[in-house]
């Protein structure tokens, strides 16, 4: 299985990403079944930081896996710092996970408890490392803030995303996005468990410090439905493949442990 060709059907989904990836099966991968009862309460962890000030937000982008906001890179005006981190983190892009009508699409779990969706906040380590391709491959190099969604009240900040899908339906295709400040989307409690891991999707390099807040952000059952528009190919492709059920499902824990920032 070449690159390109990994995806979430049966032939090429995540039971099969070992093939291509052998560190499918590693030490350290992620998503994983939180279970509080098991975090342990660490003292030392500082609150969590995020400095979202400028709103450098470039574009919005259908990869084939998911939807995708990019960020201008080149600065730090979007970063997070705190907790389990030892210096500040870039902000890269976000992007979603998410399951069929009326199914769990998150990637972590929460005692086994799957939520309808999770966001992706994917930032990396520009003090240490000169790109974020380099920082994606060492040990230290990203920081992943993960946010569980939940339904329930309509949200507003989410709007803006929504309102762009249309415009990326089909894999491939690309939408300019200016001026989005992801501080919206967190929810307001900043509590959150961290462990040691993974990216969730090929290469799967184990480079990840995730930060996985304990409260959910809502948004409204027609907002989630407007992910699942998105197609999984791209507009000249003859098979339609509605963009759903993107998501890893637990990996083993294999011996690492969750702090939690809460007791």
């Amino acid at each position: 299985m070449t690159g390109h060709h990994w995806g979430y059907g049966e032939a090429n989904g995540p039971a099969e990403w070992h093939k291509g990836y052998p560190i499918a099966q590693g030490s350290r991968q992620s998503p994983i079944d939180i279970v509080p009862g098991s975090a342990v309460y660490d003292a030392s962890l500082s609150p969590i930081s995020l400095f979202y000030n400028n709103c450098t937000s470039v574009n919005i982008t259908n990869n084939g896996h998911s939807v995708v906001v990019e960020f201008v890179d080149i600065d730090d005006r979007s970063v997070i710092q705190g907790g389990p981190l030892d210096n500040m983190y870039r902000l890269k892009q976000f992007h979603f996970h998410w399951g069929g009508k009326g199914c769990g699409g998150s990637e972590h779990t929460v005692s086994g408890k799957i939520y309808p969706s999770e966001l992706h906040l994917v930032h990396w380590n520009a003090v240490k490392y000169k790109s974020f391709g380099e920082a994606a491959a060492a040990s230290d190099g990203l920081a992943v803030l993960g946010i569980f969604l939940e339904i329930g009240i309509e949200h507003k900040g989410l709007h803006q995303i929504t309102d762009a899908m249309y415009m990326v339906k089909f894999k491939g295709t690309v939408a300019d996005f200016k001026g989005f400040n992801p501080k919206c989307l967190l929810p307001l409690s900043l509590d959150f468990w961290t462990y040691p891991g993974s990216l969730t999707t090929p290469p799967l390099f184990e480079s990840v410090t995730w930060i996985v807040l304990k409260d959910p952000m809502f948004l409204s059952e027609k907002q989630m439905g407007k992910f699942r528009t998105l197609n999984f190919n791209g507009e000249e492709e003859e098979s339609r493949r509605r963009m759903e059920n993107n998501f890893r499902p637990p990996q083993p824990l294999k011996g690492r442990t969750v702090r939690a920032s809460f007791r």
